[in-house]
């Protein structure tokens, strides 16, 4: 099944210029034949092609239907961005295949890139939501300073992954829960302060295991422990 994705989708739809030209010229659709739409909020509909141009396609939703979420827990990562934007992309992409609701940048003292281009993130989110035919889109936030994070409201269980030798259970140990909060570091991981701080807020300290791990790696482990918990 081939997923297309509009953020507010009315009862007649005109693709841009790009998906218009993918559904005539790549797809070989034509007038009557119907295309899958998400909004990106659980959201699934059924549209059929009134007019198969390949400049401005159109097309009329003739049936649309409530999709649950994938995954039945609310997970919500906090992850400094990689100073290879690339990696953090990759992320991004995997972490959304996987299943994870929220992705906040947090900028640390260690953090070698302290800007997001927010818009190119959530068209990899798109895409990835599109390709792994999920059809809830993951929330990108706009990156934020570690120290103000981490003072925010948070309703459920609050997790900090770092590399210090201290006591630590492992992720896939904790007991299941139906939100759950982690921070990750950046390549040169958190600072003392920085981890005191956290658990000074309620953070509890987890291993995602013996290996050292980078960051986006580390992401990519997190989401998926959660996901077969």
């Amino acid at each position: 099944m081939q997923l297309f994705y509009l953020e507010n989708p009315e009862n007649e739809i005109i693709l841009s210029a790009q998906e218009s030209k993918h559904a005539t010229k790549v797809l070989r659709k034509k007038e009557g034949d119907i295309l899958n739409f998400t909004d990106g909020k659980g959201n699934f509909y059924n549209a059929e092609i009134t007019m198969a141009d390949s400049r401005k396609c159109r097309l009329q939703i003739i049936s649309s239907e409530q999709k649950p979420k994938q995954h039945n827990y609310h997970l919500h990562i906090a992850i400094a961005p990689t100073k290879n934007m690339d990696r953090f992309e990759w992320f991004l992409e995997k972490a959304t295949e996987i299943g994870i609701d929220e992705i906040t940048p947090i900028i640390c003292s260690r953090s070698e890139r302290k800007v997001i281009k927010t818009e190119r993130g959530n068209r990899i989110l798109i895409s990835a939501m599109k390709q792994s035919l999920k059809y809830h889109l993951p929330k990108l936030n706009e990156a934020i300073s570690l120290n103000d994070f981490i003072k925010q409201d948070f309703e459920g269980t609050k997790y900090i992954s770092h590399c210090e030798d201290d006591e630590k259970r492992e992720l896939k140990t904790v007991s299941k829960t139906e939100k759950y909060l982690i921070l990750i570091g950046p390549e040169g991981d958190f600072s003392q302060k920085e981890i005191d701080l956290a658990l000074q807020n309620q953070f509890k300290e987890v291993s995602l295991g013996t290996s050292r791990l980078r960051t986006e790696t580390a992401g990519i482990i997190a989401a998926h422990t959660i996901n077969i918990k």
